[in-house]
């Protein structure tokens, strides 16, 4: 029998074409970990599964991926769905993945995981960014479904609690694909126009997958981003969200977000009419003892006597007086002493009462006193002071006298 020959993409091809037609390669389910994972800018998804003795290439396309609630990542262990054909440029079989979850727990379970640490990282949950409850808000956006038990039951303890508060209810789908979308759409339209002074986001119980909206990315980073605080309502108490994380306040129920937003009207009155007793009471003492004051000034002798006060005043302005006047008296009589002595000192050293007793000083024509013969070369003009007046001289002869 002659075998058959083949160029290489034939072959490929036939295994393809082979592969391709047997049933249960065509619907398969394959558990392994996730390595080498890449995602293309194509959106298409490439990586392998393994586990402790091989491994296998797989690929989830773009529209498949669309589906996936989790984030694909290396490590993680997954039960992977689709049928086995070979890629005939190389040769290589691989697993195209229609539908893939995680092994041991839910893909929601996973995604609500992953999105909440990666938020966490990022800052969203920290409490340095909490927006505080307004105490007395005027305005209350509702943002939720117009139908159903959750949003009547807002409206009807808001208006019991603060009924002087206006109410907006923006109306939102709360699940399926399109409701992350308008819940991030309403968000935002209140906080462009500055419609409420807090909002009320949230809804009525369910299960995990009616609650999803408030899981989303889109809407926990609307809720982030509000300049208006935002108190989360979702489901009941046992029930968490990514939203509940990231508002500014989180209610159990929309009910609890009601009372939570408002302060209640009947308990309000109640303190106010306390502070007003305990006002009143401390006016009334106030008033007692301003009375008390009134009547002792009014049995006062300044009062009753004004004239004797100001005698007595004129008695220590003039005490005062006498007391100034001596001590300046003092002040002078000491100063004048001193003066005196001081004048008799410098009289004694004065030049003047040297020359008072016969002597004289010579000075040069500047007026520098002349100590020695030295300065006077013959014929040179000087001025002799006397006690009573001054001689010009001019010098003629000059005889040293040395001391041996």
């Amino acid at each position: 029998m002659e075998r058959p020959v083949f160029s290489v993409s034939e072959l490929n091809n036939f295994v393809k074409s082979c592969l391709e037609e047997n049933p249960v390669l065509q619907n398969v389910c394959v558990l392994g970990e996730i390595s080498n994972y890449k995602l293309y800018p194509s959106g298409h998804h490439y990586f392998s599964l393994k586990d402790a003795e091989g491994s296998v290439s797989c690929v989830l396309f773009k529209g498949q991926a669309f589906s996936l609630r989790f984030r694909p990542e290396n490590g993680l262990t997954v039960m992977a769905s689709g049928r086995v054909s070979v890629y005939p440029r190389d040769g290589k079989y691989q697993l195209i993945v229609s539908a893939m979850m995680p092994a041991g727990t839910g893909d929601l379970q996973l995604a609500f995981e992953q999105l909440k640490a990666r938020l966490d990282r990022e800052g969203l949950f920290d409490f340095a960014h909490k927006k505080p409850i307004p105490e007395f808000p005027e305005r209350i956006a509702v943002i939720t479904s117009p139908v159903g038990a959750a949003v009547r039951d807002v409206i009807r303890i808001l208006g019991k609690r603060w009924p002087m508060a206006e109410v907006l209810v923006v109306p939102v789908r709360v699940q399926g694909v399109e409701a992350p979308g308008e819940i991030c759409e309403a968000i935002g339209y209140v906080n462009r126009f500055r419609l409420a002074d807090v909002i009320i986001t949230g809804r009525g119980g369910g299960s995990a997958e009616d609650l999803w909206a408030f899981n989303d990315e889109l809407v926990a980073r609307s809720i982030f981003e509000s300049d208006i605080p935002v108190i989360s309502a979702v489901g009941h108490e046992p029930d968490i969200t990514i939203s509940d994380y990231v508002s500014d306040k989180r209610a159990s129920t929309p009910s609890n977000a009601a009372e939570i937003c408002v302060p209640d009207s009947d308990e309000v009155r109640l303190q106010v009419a306390g502070d007003l007793k305990r006002l009143s009471a401390v006016i009334e003492k106030k008033l007692i003892e301003e009375r008390k004051n009134l009547m002792k000034l009014e049995t006062s002798r300044v009062l009753r006597d004004p004239s004797e006060t100001f005698s007595l005043r004129r008695m220590d302005i003039d005490i005062l007086r006498a007391t100034l006047c001596s001590t300046a008296d003092r002040i002078l009589d000491s100063n004048s002493r001193q003066l005196a002595s001081l004048s008799a000192s410098l009289d004694a050293l004065s030049p003047l009462k040297v020359l008072s007793r016969g002597y004289s000083i010579a000075v040069d024509p500047e007026g520098r006193r002349i100590r020695s013969v030295s300065e006077l070369p013959q014929g040179k003009k000087f001025r002799l002071k006397l006690s009573d007046g001054t001689v010009n001289c001019i010098a003629d002869e000059l005889e040293n006298n040395q001391h041996v």
